[in-house]
């Protein structure tokens, strides 16, 4: 039996590897290329440590103090020539994956389906063989080059892998290289290169109750955190508000509400800015986060979304006195 290794690498890269039973972490990573980190291997040195932010493994018994200590362990440091897992890991590798002789990986796919959500929001889902090789976190992004040019533009994975198929919640922008290509251009068939997974902002191990703050396409990543979540169901409380400019704007709602009848101590509201909107929750997210949501700061929040938002949420967290357990965010602006 083998477990998969999720090794974040300091600069948003990801690398999947495999990890046989009995193997160690360090062991696996050498055996299929990837060079981290690592010295000894007799847990003297200290030279691999890295995090373990989620999954199961053993340490054992067979490393000194000066290359980890105890309060280290107990927080999830590991040393990766010692670290056997007993489940699917996720490591965060305290290096660039430049550093580690990592090659970004890239991955050619057919365009299966461009639908315009709405006229601010397009959806686009790719498929192809090489495809059901991709792994990523839920909430990871990749780049996606534009057809006919060599630009390429990061998008959020909207779902997870299912039979080699994967989609993306993308913003029609007004002239956008890649907007104007799936609005004019795109049809079923054509080719699609993209190149990841990427990016710090994933689920973790979900130890506390969740709230989530979505701004515009910035759903996307929650979709597929969700899906997850669905999947494997969770004990604590999850909470998504999706805020977006106007009504118009408001886009898989049919989705969320499926994850509401799916995950049972899941709920979600939706808002929207403009004043004259006709939608029942007007304003902005920070007007909509309840006392209870917060928790008394023992909550995790994910945000993602423009700039502006994550700087007003921030700001809100302050005036309130809230400092949540954890504080995950991920900024984007549309690129014309």
């Amino acid at each position: 039996m083998s477990h998969k290794i999720a090794l974040n690498f300091e600069d948003g890269v990801t690398r999947f590897i495999d990890a046989k039973a009995g193997e160690t972490v360090a062991d696996a990573a050498y055996r299929q290329g990837v060079n981290i980190p690592l010295d000894c291997r007799d847990g003297a040195c200290g030279a691999c440590k890295c995090f373990a932010e989620a999954g199961r493994y053993d340490m054992g018994d067979n490393f000194i103090e000066e290359a980890l200590s105890e309060d280290e362990a107990e927080q999830g440091y590991v040393l990766t020539c010692q670290m056997r897992a007993e489940s699917d890991c996720v490591v965060r590798v305290p290096a660039s994956s430049a550093v580690c002789k990592i090659k970004q990986t890239s991955y050619n796919a057919e365009i299966r389906e461009v639908r315009a959500l709405s006229e601010s929001t397009i959806g686009l889902t790719i498929a192809g063989a090489e495809l059901e090789k991709l792994s990523f976190l839920p909430g990871q992004y990749v780049n996606l080059q534009v057809p006919g040019s060599d630009q390429t533009r990061a998008y959020s994975f909207s779902s997870l892998q299912q039979d080699g198929a994967v989609s993306f919640l993308i913003r029609n922008v007004p002239g956008g290289l890649m907007s104007t290509f799936l609005s004019n251009e795109a049809t079923a068939g054509g080719s699609m290169r993209l190149n990841g997974p990427l990016g710090s902002f994933y689920l973790r191990e979900i130890k506390r109750p969740l709230l989530m703050l979505a701004g515009g396409t910035g759903l996307a990543p929650f979709l597929a955190m969700l899906e997850k979540i669905a999947a494997e169901g969770s004990e604590h409380a999850v909470h998504l508000i999706y805020g977006v400019t106007n009504d118009f704007d408001l886009v898989e709602m049919d989705k969320l509400e499926a994850f509401a009848a799916r995950i049972p101590n899941f709920t979600y509201a939706g808002c929207v800015a403009n004043p004259e909107s006709s939608h029942p929750l007007k304003g902005y997210v920070t007007q909509h986060i309840e006392p209870g949501q917060l928790n008394d700061g023992d909550v995790d929040i994910y945000l993602c979304g423009p700039p502006p938002m994550v700087e007003a949420v921030s700001q809100d967290l302050r005036q309130r006195g809230i400092q949540p357990a954890n504080f995950y965010y991920e900024k984007f602006a549309a690129s014309a």
